[in-house]
């Protein structure tokens, strides 16, 4: 099968690999489409990303969805004809080839976690990863090109959660890549109060008001220092989807009293200063980089919801679509900052 590789730094070259083997709580996966995460398949393939700088080369790939194909003796989750999203590829069964996670391989293996639960084998002992709670089934009447931006709008609705947003919250949003757009999107659906944005890109502060935005702002804007006086009150939350330290020190003079500065991109750099005295006297700072897979598993069905009664389209948010043998291209547009989401072809 055909799988992407990051050979060294920033070079990319597709190879021929074995296809994945099932194991007994494994079904293997056909894989129909996949989508680019912008920031971390772009860290990787350039040697950014945390803890993978020297793992060179690896497999790409973590957002994607195809059909099961066949399934291992012990899979009670999945039947063959299941379309799945999250399936990964761990083993490249080539010596000297890691796995950046393997989700843009033609074949990818999703694992079976509620049998494993059951079996009592849900543990790094017997080779359970977390990931596997979300390598789930999607009912059959969501489309694969819808599915696929489940593995950005999952992660996104459950984030809600562990910021504890609740109806009617007034926020703010830095950063309108896929994620801070998917806030957007997905905070008006959820029925958030008021909404703001703030991005560089015009076009990008354009598409977030097609999605419900009440404002958007380029960050120079001096109107956002004044938001607590032009709408008479302080904001519930400042959502950093970007990652920079500098949007905490702008963010938190926005918070009312209990508000909460919530930082869902990847920080920049190891150390985060707090200066207290342009905050009020009490406020909420959640840092959650990485998601809580119940949380963004369980919110799986409400978005599938969404997207059978037409309120919530990956037309909206796929910008790009490229054939697998032009990945390359893909990331060549993610980098020169077009693209919300490419689509990859396969």
């Amino acid at each position: 099968m055909k799988s992407v590789i990051a050979v060294h730094p920033g070079n990319l070259e597709i190879l021929d690999t074995p296809a994945p083997k099932p194991g007994p709580f494994q079904a293997l996966v056909k894989t129909e489409c996949a989508c680019l995460c912008n920031r971390t398949d772009s860290e990787l393939l350039h040697g950014n990303f945390p803890g993978m700088e020297d793992k060179f080369p690896f497999a790409l790939g973590h957002e994607s969805v195809g059909i099961v194909t066949e399934v291992g003796k012990k899979v009670k989750s999945f039947v063959v004809g299941d379309r799945v999203v999250g399936g990964l590829n761990f083993d490249l069964q080539v010596e000297g080839v890691d796995s950046g996670w393997g989700g843009f391989g033609e074949y990818t293996l999703a694992n079976d976690h509620e049998a494993m639960v059951a079996d009592g084998v849900a543990n790094e002992a017997n080779g359970w990863v977390e990931v596997y709670e979300i390598q789930t089934r999607v009912d059959a009447d969501i489309p694969a090109e819808e599915a696929v931006l489940l593995c950005t709008w999952r992660e996104v609705l459950g984030a809600f959660r562990d910021f504890h947003l609740k109806p009617g919250d007034d926020v703010l949003i830095y950063g309108a890549g896929p994620v801070g757009l998917s806030f957007v999107k997905l905070g008006r659906l959820f029925g958030l109060g008021w909404i703001g944005l703030v991005d560089r890109h015009a076009e990008k502060r354009e598409k977030a008001l097609s999605f419900g935005a009440d404002a958007t702002f380029s960050p120079e804007d001096g109107s956002i220092r004044a938001l607590p006086q032009t709408r008479g009150r302080k904001l519930d939350a400042v959502i950093d989807a970007v990652g920079s330290p500098d949007i905490l020190q702008d963010g938190i003079p926005l918070l009312r009293r209990g508000g909460s500065h919530c930082i869902y991109g990847v920080l920049t750099g190891g150390i985060l200063h707090i200066d207290k005295s342009r905050a009020d006297f009490n406020f909420n700072l959640f840092v959650h980089q990485w998601p809580t897979r119940a949380f963004e598993k369980e919110s799986q069905p409400i978005l599938c919801q969404w997207i059978r009664e037409g309120r919530l389209t990956s037309s909206d948010f796929i910008t790009h679509r490229f054939p697998l043998h032009e990945i390359d291209s893909a990331f060549t547009a993610v980098k020169e900052r077009k693209v919300i989401k490419a689509l990859i072809e396969y």
